[in-house]
């Protein structure tokens, strides 16, 4: 069993102020798999004053310097592909396939792609008589879901490090376990101290007071609908410059030609992805009431297809029960 009870804090690993904890439950099986403690509100401020003290130096290093520290970045990721593809899978219940060709990928994907924009990204440019200087927002708070949890990292981080800014990261408290292996890649790639912060917890322990602090300048949040209100609420009054990306149920529309039945397959099928778990899914179907019945029948035939059972095997589906899928939220 996992037991993740420290944060990352200034390039240390330290304890946190309050011995709480919470039991991280494998989807799968439904048995306590990990432990992590859960911060509070010291220890978000705690990584948010290394995160602006950082800020000083970082935010004038130079592009050679950002592009040395996101190689490293890249490296150290590169060495930990099986543990972190073996913790997606533990933590929220990806096929071991799709963790390893995509959840893990995708996250090496952003970073590759920071590097490459970063080599020739015009932080200055002149436009007739002007002079357009794009500087580092700052102290940026990023708060991410367990549900493609490698991606919502990767994809905060990596520019955030390429643009001189420096952050604090609270990981979903339901899938943890990627997060604080990212924060060992980062220690492991050298990141100066203080430019990567990570502090576990639930979002009325790290994320209220995280997404309200006064030396925060950004957030970044994925998740819920609900949530992000509450982000943008706390984040309003200091007037922080807010960047969301919300749940919803996504509409497939199905249209009425020679394709109807390869739609509509393709559609259950792609709702079936990473065990029902992605933003993206299609979850509603339009299609032509007059063939509603056609359907129907194909849907009920692709859903027959999808093998259901242990993540580690060849499902494509974990068999979620009644309590797992009942203390998940993507927030």
């Amino acid at each position: 069993m996992r037991e993740y009870l420290q944060f990352y804090i200034d390039g240390k690993w330290v304890d946190p102020t309050e011995a709480k904890t919470l039991d991280v439950i494998n989807p799968a099986t439904e048995e306590v798999c990990g432990k992590i403690s859960l911060g509070n509100a010291t220890d978000v401020d705690k990584a948010v004053k290394a995160a602006k003290a950082a800020f000083v130096t970082w935010s004038q290093t130079s592009r050679e310097e950002r592009l040395e520290v996101l190689g490293r970045i890249l490296a150290e990721y590169q060495k930990r592909f099986g543990d972190l593809a073996t913790a997606v899978t533990e933590e929220m219940g990806a096929p071991a396939s799709l963790a390893q060709r995509a959840q893990v990928p995708i996250g090496m994907g952003h970073l590759a792609t920071a590097v490459e924009v970063l080599k020739t990204f015009k932080f200055e440019e002149d436009r007739g008589p002007t002079m357009i200087v794009k500087e580092p927002i700052g102290v940026c708070g990023f708060i991410t879901p367990w549900n493609w949890p490698l991606n919502q990292i990767v994809c905060k981080v990596a520019p955030a490090i390429a643009t001189g800014c420096t952050m604090v990261l609270k990981p979903s408290e339901v899938a943890p376990f990627t997060g604080h292996i990212f924060a060992e890649i980062m220690h492991a790639a050298g990141v100066p101290a203080g430019v990567f912060n990570m502090v576990q917890g639930d979002g009325l322990g790290v994320g209220v007071p995280l997404s309200s602090h006064p030396d925060v300048d950004m957030v970044s949040f994925t998740g819920s609908t609900r949530a992000g209100i509450e982000v943008a609420k706390n984040a309003a009054p200091t007037v922080k410059r807010v960047a969301q990306e919300l749940g919803g149920k996504s509409p497939n529309i199905v249209l009425d030609d020679s394709a109807f039945a390869k739609g509509v397959a393709r559609g259950v099928a792609t709702m079936m992805t990473n065990s029902g778990q992605s933003c993206n899914a299609p979850t509603r179907m339009l299609v032509p009431s007059a063939r509603m019945e056609e359907a129907i029948t194909v849907a009920r035939e692709t859903a027959s297809t999808i093998t259901v059972g242990d993540p580690n095997g060849n499902a494509q589906l974990v068999r979620w029960s009644r309590k797992s899928s009942s203390t998940r939220s993507r927030s």
